[in-house]
């Protein structure tokens, strides 16, 4: 989701990342029942569904409010599909997702929250400083940073977003608050700009700021850890998992979750990561976007899809 597609009109204009390659890892049935924790605009379950007859059965899951009514305009009337508001790591809760066949996620911001300004996830607008996927729970960018303190601030900065000035940025933004709250995109942006006082060469200063942020906010490893973990248990012997990331964070935890490696990039309070090799076999190599597709969709340059089957 993270540059998965480009919603430039809409719906009808979105652009699935990797689709073909996702419908071939998934490995699809006619009849099979599959999961798809991000649903975003739609474009890898229209995917799905095109690969289902009558038999077939796609459970629709997004933690946006926005991205569900989408889903249930273009999909309520399909019994084929059921839809379910709420974050894929709580598909363990969800009894219809078991005896799957097949589950995708694909992590990270879409192009629709991008592209709306209001959402604030984004520094080419000016915004409020939300982040935050599902509007209706959680604590806002801005309000994180009005009370969190400086470690914990530039704690997450270097953890989410391996900014190497984050004890800088940290205390830029405690100075900052002092006089005056942080509460919009652009404020947060040009404070880091200045607090780092360089630019990379096609990458703005505040990138890896707004990305730490974004992952702090939405709980993006922890609610990754947690979906793997349900997700295996409801494959069904032989089902298949794709997961599409976009920063190196997300497939560390991936590839290490596949090998059964522990991973230390997970909520304080979770229960630990399996240490055990877990029921599954990597299907291939880690795949990338072709040079035709990032050219179509710039966005997708940096997504890395990776598939594994469950063992019996």
């Amino acid at each position: 989701m993270d540059g998965m597609g480009a919603m430039a009109q809409g719906a009808s204009t979105h652009i699935p990342v990797m689709r073909d390659e996702v419908l071939a890892g998934l490995g699809l049935r006619v009849d099979g029942r599959y999961f798809d924790g991000t649903f975003g605009r739609g474009g890898h379950a229209r995917a799905i569904l095109d690969g289902l007859d009558g038999r077939g059965r796609l459970l629709l899951m997004d933690r946006d409010a926005d991205a569900v009514a989408e889903a249930q305009r273009a999909f309520a009337h399909d019994r084929r599909v059921t839809i379910r508001h709420g974050n894929f790591s709580e598909t363990g809760a969800w009894n219809e997702v078991r005896d799957l066949d097949g589950a995708l996620l694909d992590l990270g911001v879409s192009s629709p929250q991008l592209d709306d300004p209001a959402r604030g996830f984004s520094f080419q607008h000016d915004a409020p400083l939300d982040m935050r996927m599902d509007r209706g729970t959680g604590e806002s960018a801005a309000g994180f940073l009005a009370q969190a303190d400086e470690r914990r601030i530039a704690d997450v900065l270097w953890r989410y977003g391996e900014e190497r000035m984050s004890r800088r940025i940290a205390r830029a933004i405690v100075a900052r608050r002092e006089r005056s709250p942080i509460n919009t995109t652009r404020e947060l942006a040009e404070l880091v700009e200045r607090a780092i006082g360089r630019r990379e060469r096609n990458k703005h200063p505040a990138t890896r700021t707004f990305q730490a942020l974004r992952i702090h906010v939405n709980d993006e490893l922890g609610s990754l850890q947690q979906g793997l973990l349900a997700l295996t248990a409801a494959l069904k012997p032989g089902g298949r998992l794709a997961v599409i990331s976009f920063h190196s964070l997300e497939d560390r935890i991936v590839k290490n979750f596949i090998r059964g490696e522990r991973d230390a990039n997970v909520r304080r309070g979770l229960p630990p990561p399996q240490t055990a090799q877990p029921p599954l076999r990597a299907i291939g190599r880690r795949q990338f976007p072709t040079d035709a597709e990032v050219a179509a969709n710039p966005r997708a340059r940096s997504a890395v899809l990776r598939i594994a089957e469950k063992l019996p």
